[in-house]
């Protein structure tokens, strides 16, 4: 069994900070990609940012010079440091990881998610 588990959402005013935290637990193998989502009211889940194993990382546009993405293999987390908040960024976050609990077979495992508000 596998679980991620996020922390670190909360309300924020316009221009602040906030960090987002997740661990991977289980009977994991390896982890391939691991990354954030989020979902606004309304709109369909969109990916923010991702990390490669070999720490490659990619953002979506809205995002980029504000987020950065890292993770530590060794620990099986990874993070989300949100900076220069906008209302907009409003949304309930999820974080994904590619993971493999044997062999080669990689799966999608989902956070249940954290909520995090920006008031303006």
């Amino acid at each position: 069994q596998v679980q991620l588990v996020e922390s670190g959402g909360g309300l924020v005013q316009a221009g602040g900070s906030l960090r987002l935290f997740c661990a991977a637990s289980g009977s994991i193998f390896s982890i391939n990609a691991m990354g954030w989502y989020r979902q606004a009211p309304g709109k369909q889940r969109e990916l923010v940012a991702a990390v490669t194993s070999g720490g490659r990382r990619n953002y979506v546009d809205s995002v980029k010079g504000r987020f950065a993405i890292s993770r530590d293999n060794a620990k099986n987390t990874v993070y989300l440091q949100m900076n220069s908040l906008k209302p907009e960024d409003t949304a309930v976050y999820y974080c994904n990881a590619d993971i493999s609990t044997g062999g080669t077979y990689y799966k999608d495992y989902w956070g249940k998610g954290t909520l995090d508000t920006v008031s303006s």
